[in-house]
């Protein structure tokens, strides 16, 4: 496992009273794509992003009246960078006692300082509290939960030998699915406290065995990575082992420190459906 204890993360919190962009703290994604690659052969192509929710989204009005919004902050998979959560927390922190002339201020203040530090193009989409639920609606998609599978568990630490094909039914036929479990945990890499998700996972091709695909699911919940390349593993694993003609993997954390994470990887689409997780 990398090491990320000269982050933000693993130092001592001191909180801005002022806006400072120079709290964000990138991390390369290069550092956990090469491991994967080392592991499990070259890493599958994909699109998709890292779709962040900021709940707790303030700042000042010219007169000093608090300001609040609903923030979504869509960070593309190719960007260089990922931005270390609690470095993220801390930015947004330092606008709460700042003074700017609007919300469209803010934004476009938000907007360079993030891209500058994902060295990638960051979209910014402020929301009104009142419309935010209707956008954004708490609702499954149209699938089939795992979790309620009667299955024996023994292993805490990610194995893609669970994953492989089901050798009931058709053999070679293809099928369309989306399938998800509110099961999956996965660790802080810096602090080793836990990150609790719903991941959905759809994809055509020859049908994945649900058990085996729980049991992967399930293995996570002693691994230690960011919620970003926790789903770039799971994404590649079952793309390698499962070979399915197409596959999305996207995973609803639940947030901490009022922001989310929410890592979208595809084969086909580039952002993620409009649903959040009744946890969030």
């Amino acid at each position: 496992m990398a090491d990320y204890s000269n982050t933000e993360l693993g130092k001592d919190t001191v909180y801005s009273t002022s806006y400072d962009p120079a709290l964000l703290d990138p991390i390369p994604r290069a550092t956990a794509r090469e491991q994967l690659e080392t592991v499990g052969g070259p890493l599958p192509d994909f699109i998709g992003v890292d779709l962040w929710t900021g709940f707790e989204v303030s700042w000042l009005n010219t007169y000093g009246m608090p300001q609040v919004a609903i923030v979504e902050f869509l960070v593309p998979c190719t960007s260089i960078n990922i931005v270390e959560s609690k470095s993220f927390k801390l930015y947004l922190n330092s606008f709460n006692q700042t003074q700017f002339e609007s919300q469209q201020a803010v934004q476009e203040c938000m907007t360079a300082d993030l891209s500058a530090a994902a060295q990638g193009d960051v979209e910014i989409i402020f929301y009104q509290l009142a419309e935010y639920n209707g956008f954004r609606p708490v609702t499954e998609p149209q699938g089939q939960c795992l979790d309620q599978q009667h299955i024996a568990v023994d292993c805490y630490t990610p194995n893609p030998d669970f994953l492989v094909l089901d050798k009931v039914g058709d053999e070679g036929k293809v099928v369309t699915e989306t399938v998800y479990s509110h099961l999956l945990r996965t660790n802080c890499p810096v602090t080793d406290q836990p990150d609790w998700a719903s991941v959905y996972i759809g994809y055509q091709g020859a049908q994945i065995d649900r058990a085996g695909l729980l049991k992967y699911l399930v293995s996570f919940r002693q691994h230690q990575d960011f919620h970003e390349q926790c789903v770039e593993k799971i994404y590649a694993d079952i793309m390698q082992r499962c070979q399915p003609e197409q596959l999305d993997v996207y995973a609803r954390y639940m947030r901490r420190g009022g922001l989310d994470i929410n890592p979208f990887r595809s084969s086909r689409y580039p952002f993620p459906p409009s649903h959040r997780q009744v946890r969030q």
